[in-house]
């Protein structure tokens, strides 16, 4: 079964696959000859869909061999549409942009979209995955959560779906801790887990909510181990960019980029991007920071 999808142009699919990590992370692969990213999908009615997604002169076309219904179909689309944002528009932006030379090159690029998963409920333990840990262990712990607990393609099959609420909280925190080895974040998961399966909380209404954007945060931070670093990573995988994901690494960018290096805090990277507006995310999370020029050049001189 084939979909074609169209896009609100200009749009990369290179581009919106590495937009950030999440294309390293199970059930993402991505290959770039040819370009295709693939993942397996996990749809309502439990039918389990790996697809492969490449680019079209004016989208995508998302390919999957496993037989599914037109309301599946229909699901398959919007999911397809949500994950690499097909529908946005960046006009504006680029507006914006185009007088800023660290952000110039975004319409060229046709940079903006954030690669997201197909549940909201994946896109938060992911998040939750990558505080206070190095990113080679947030792969790991993401793909022992897979192997686990996510549901094969077919059986004997590798290749699993991200697994869902309900799954994970038949599990155990101490499962999740010892054999997971998701550390502290094994009661976060799980009690998460169990919220959505019992109806506590609705995380795929985020998608399309009209609150505030201040409203919705505090929603994220009612989650456990949301706090504002991640709510922020969220946010913008939301749409929302009014907050900054600030933690160490953007605290060092920022002091390189305009404070040479002295130490600096929370204030200093909000007042760096604040004349941004309501896109202030945006322009952080795609900026062209000198600190990795100047890293790639020390790199050169050394080999």
């Amino acid at each position: 079964m084939r979909i074609t999808l169209k896009a609100c142009l200009p749009f990369s699919l290179y581009s919106t696959v590495r937009s950030h990590g999440w294309h390293q992370m199970a059930p993402f692969s991505f290959n770039t000859e040819p370009l295709v990213l693939e993942y397996v999908l996990q749809l309502e009615s439990g039918t389990i869909a790996q697809l492969e997604i490449s680019e079209t002169a004016d989208g995508v076309r998302a390919r999957t061999e496993e037989s599914i219904t037109s309301e599946e179909k229909k699901e398959l689309k919007q999911k397809v549409t949500w994950m690499l944002g097909l529908d946005r528009d960046f006009s504006s932006f680029y507006r914006l942009a185009h007088d800023e030379p660290k952000l110039a090159r975004m319409e060229a690029k046709a940079q903006g979209r954030v690669l997201r998963s197909a549940t909201f409920f994946e896109d938060v333990i992911k998040t939750i995955l990558t505080t206070n840990t190095l990113w080679a262990a947030t792969k790991r712990m993401n793909q022992n959560l897979v192997e686990q607990f996510g549901t094969p393609v077919k059986k004997g099959s590798s290749q699993k779906a991200f697994p869902t609420p309900t799954r994970l909280a038949r599990t155990s925190e101490d499962v999740l801790r010892k054999e997971t080895r998701l550390g502290y974040r094994a009661p976060y998961v799980l009690e998460l887990a169990e919220s959505i399966k019992k109806d506590d909380i609705n995380l795929e209404s985020f998608k399309n909510s009209d609150l505030p954007t201040e409203q919705l945060r505090k929603k994220l931070l009612t989650i456990k181990g949301v706090g504002d670093y991640a709510a922020a990573n969220l946010l913008n995988i939301l749409g929302r960019y009014d907050y900054l994901p600030i933690d160490s690494w953007a605290l060092k960018v920022v002091s390189f980029e305009w404070y040479n290096g002295a130490s600096i805090g929370k204030k200093e990277v909000e007042t760096a991007f604040e004349h941004w507006g309501d896109w202030r995310g945006l322009a952080f999370w795609f900026w062209d920071w000198s600190y990795y020029k100047k890293s790639e050049k020390e790199s050169d001189v050394e080999m």
